[in-house]
């Protein structure tokens, strides 16, 4: 069958990888993105791989990004995430990924859809998915967006110019809630396990979180220590699926197992010395706690960004799992150092209470960000 191309850019964003659109390349039924985005990716693959595509056979590397001006006064981009499942010829839109939101400022710049002036821009994006406004601010030289900087961030060799990422107004982005059961501590029934203490919590993106003691954990394992206990896997993901449906992402369990992307579900524990993927510890003193945290199944080299910024919005809020977690004497406000897998992931996240409501008013981060190939995907033409 013969093939047919379609112009893509190829990027890293933080720590995830994904192929660039423009939505102006693609269909105008949204129905038809699914085969082509999972031909692109060479999904679906029983071998887990996706060696007859642009995937890497990870979460993180199984990304596509769709972008185009946007018509809203707050925003200079409207952009569309999808996670292109592995296994399953599907593509999953419920949730943002944080770490290529960094990826969509330099795209829209270079490729004229935002005019840069001076030696910054600021490119106003708006997120399809979670009906989010965040904003991305980075360097230019002449127009032309600047990748080479001093920043190094967990998980990603080498430095980069830093890109900073604020989210406005994070609260809700998947149920339109910052607490969707209303409460800050839940207790889930998770059948064949029994009853646990879970804070169930939506900024950014939806996950559960819940502390590793609870679940029989110390909380500084590493992935390739997860992955090799299915026990531990299937209940993390019985307690997500428990978690959606009190959250109301899903009307039911069978519904939310088909739900991939969120909610995230991970697990807390205080700070102590730890291992990293790097063969180095972190220092109890480096961080203010550690998490960990799985999606797809797959329990993440560095954590999501946007889980990240939900973590930290967890940790101000009090009575979470997340906040049991501080140490004594942490300042109420400011920056807070979240151990992980790759190091230290330093997030901000301002939260208050408003009238008896917690309020999620702001977050935010920094990433690199690099454009690694231009051209075109070939797809088949039954795809496209």
């Amino acid at each position: 069958m013969p093939q047919y191309p379609i112009p893509a850019v190829f990027m890293r964003g933080g720590t995830s990888k994904a192929i660039m659109f423009h939505a102006c390349d693609l269909p105008a039924d949204r129905a038809e993105w699914d085969a082509i985005f999972t031909a692109a990716m060479g999904t679906p693959d029983p071998n887990g791989r996706q060696l007859d595509g642009m995937g890497g056979g990870v979460s993180s590397l199984s990304k596509v990004c769709v972008l185009a001006p946007s018509a809203r006064e707050d925003a200079d981009i409207d952009y569309t995430f999808g996670q292109v499942l592995i296994r399953e010829a599907r593509v999953d839109y419920k949730g943002n990924c944080g770490n290529m939101s960094s990826a969509v400022g330099p795209f829209a710049v270079e490729e004229g859809l935002v005019r840069a002036d001076g030696d910054s821009a600021t490119v106003r994006i708006y997120n399809t998915n979670t009906r989010k406004i965040i904003h991305a601010t980075f360097p230019v030289a002449e127009g032309r967006v600047v990748y080479e900087g001093e920043l190094a961030i967990p998980g990603v060799g080498g430095t980069g110019a830093p890109i900073r990422l604020d989210f406005v107004q994070p609260g809700g982005a998947t149920t339109g809630r910052l607490l969707p059961s209303g409460k800050v501590l839940d207790r889930l029934d998770v059948p064949g396990f029994g009853t646990v203490e879970a804070s169930l919590i939506d900024a950014a993106n939806a996950a559960v979180f819940v502390r590793a003691r609870d679940i029989g954990l110390t909380g500084l394992e590493l992935p390739d220590q997860i992955e090799a206990n299915p026990d531990i896997l299937t209940l993390l993901n019985d307690i997500r699926v428990q978690g959606s449906v009190l959250m109301g992402i899903a009307p039911d369990v069978e519904s939310a197992r088909r739900i991939s992307t969120v909610p995230y579900v991970g697990f807390v524990s205080p700070a102590a010395e730890a291992p990293t993927l790097s063969g180095e510890a972190i220092r109890t003193g480096d961080m203010d706690f550690a998490a960990r945290v799985i999606s797809n199944g797959q329990p993440h080299r560095a954590l999501p960004l946007t889980v990240s910024l939900c973590t930290a919005v967890a940790a101000r809020i009090e009575g979470t799992v997340v906040a049991e977690m501080l140490p004594t004497g942490i300042a109420a406000a400011g920056p807070l150092r979240i151990g992980m897998p790759s190091g230290i992931l330093t997030v901000g996240a301002d939260v208050a209470e408003e009238g008896g409501q917690w309020v999620a008013r702001a977050g935010s981060f920094y990433r690199t960000a690099r454009r690694l190939f231009d051209g075109r995907v070939w797809v088949p033409r039954a795809a496209a």
